[in-house]
């Protein structure tokens, strides 16, 4: 697609390490050029001590974007005016400035709602198993209480960020595992899985003790923990459609328009039903 890019054309960003993987680019661009909006989307991969730096200068200078591993914590410190779920989870995801003020919202929770409700319908009365412990986790967890969830279990490699993680969001629905058991819903909130000879984030022969399974990380083709879980036949979803989800609420941030979900979704190569599904799957039931 050719792109004019000139003195008055908007920059957004996608600020993390790695970001080479990332697909966001494509969505947004796509939307972007879709609505005739002068804007770029762009990939840079920063240091977290730069971060807040590059949040205020890109949103004040009319633009926006993106935050992704391993910096959303470290954005929150960049925000003026944060969402109700950036104060819950801790963790910002999207950014923009109005009024001279910088906002950020954490997009991953309609996302994760988006994607849950895809896969298995109501979370209401299940248990979730959530691996990881940052920015991801934090959205996941939060979107699950939302959603009704009986509980969450979080196990990390390192216990204590589990527990900052349970902690931080005060509720007696989360707690913090040591060990892996069943669950009506595995999520994979960790990097396993973004590089290619990544190990899975759990043994294979323990993922029939999983009613399905939601890996955040995507591929176009599929994830090895997806791959591994449908091939024990548990139902099983790449993280695609979390994307697809929270770049449509993250658009609306930025401009005040519904995103061109036909385009986005043609952008990422998602199912057409799931992507006219994302805005009412949105409204799940919610405590």
């Amino acid at each position: 697609m050719s792109r004019s890019i000139g003195a008055a054309t908007r920059v957004y960003a996608l600020l993390g390490d790695p970001v080479a993987h990332s697909r966001s680019p494509d969505l947004m661009n796509a939307a972007f050029a879709e609505h005739g909006i002068d804007a770029v989307y762009v990939a840079l991969r920063c240091a977290e001590a730069d971060v807040p730096t590059l949040v205020r200068t890109i949103a004040h200078a009319g633009g926006g974007g993106n935050i992704t591993v391993p910096h959303k914590a470290r954005a929150r410190t960049a925000i003026d005016r944060p969402s109700e779920a950036v104060v819950r989870t801790g963790a910002c995801n999207t950014f923009w400035a109005k009024d001279g003020l910088v906002h950020g919202d954490n997009t991953d929770v309609e996302g994760i709602h988006v994607a849950t409700s895809a896969l298995i319908g109501s979370a209401r009365g299940i248990r979730v198993l959530l691996l990881g412990a940052g920015g991801a986790a934090r959205a996941a967890a939060w979107a699950m209480v939302e959603a009704g969830a009986a509980r969450v279990d979080i196990l990390n490699r390192t216990p204590h960020r589990a527990a900052q993680l349970v902690h931080g969001l005060v509720t007696a629905r989360l707690r913090v595992a040591h060990q892996i058991g069943s669950a009506d819903l595995l999520i994979n909130a960790t990097t396993l899985g973004l590089r290619p000879h990544d190990r899975l984030p759990i043994r294979e022969q323990l993922l029939p003790h999983f009613g399905a399974v939601l890996d955040l990380v995507y591929h176009p083709d599929e994830t090895p923990l997806v791959r591994a879980a449908r091939e024990a036949g548990v139902p099983a979803m790449d993280g695609t459609l979390m994307l697809l989800a929270q770049g449509d609420a993250a658009y609306r941030c930025w401009t005040g328009r519904e995103a061109p979900l036909e385009t986005m979704r043609a952008a990422l190569g998602v199912d057409r039903s799931d992507a006219l599904g994302g805005r009412a799957a949105a409204g799940v039931e919610r405590d």
